[in-house]
């Protein structure tokens, strides 16, 4: 599975120690080290190193995660789950790979047929926002 196909040059490092509270929209490939407390969005690639603690949701093309992840996850290309890594939060993706020794705990959305990917991502984020309403 090609995870990185034309985008190889990561634009973004947040490095380890370093700390970020609030959301981060990033134009481009993002590498992290450190924390982050907050939502991760970009139309290209994530590295979630094995030192990163992120808590909030995560949107990108792909994503590799080695650190600890306390959210949800949407990547349409693929995940991958590296050897000792953590993710707890609900996963959307075509392609899905988990190493030996992960801790995953959430639900799984993960089609490798266009349309049922799109038919089955739409009626899950519906679900969810449902179930966000209720009291």
């Amino acid at each position: 599975m090609a995870f990185i196909s034309d985008d190889i040059s990561i634009n973004t490092v947040i490095g380890k120690g370093s700390s970020i509270l609030g959301d981060v929209k990033i134009n481009g490939f993002i590498r992290i080290d450190g924390d982050i407390k907050g939502e991760i969005q970009t139309s290209s690639n994530v590295i979630v190193g094995d030192t990163a603690r992120i808590q909030g949701n995560i949107s990108a093309s792909s994503i590799i995660i080695g650190g600890i992840v306390v959210g949800n996850v949407v990547a349409p290309k693929g995940i991958k789950l590296l050897a000792n890594s953590v993710l707890i939060g609900d996963v959307s993706t075509k392609s899905l790979q988990v190493a030996e020794n992960v801790i995953f705990n959430g639900h799984c959305i993960s089609l490798g047929n266009d349309d049922e990917y799109q038919s089955s991502s739409i009626k899950f984020q519906d679900q969810k926002i449902i179930q966000s309403k209720v009291i």
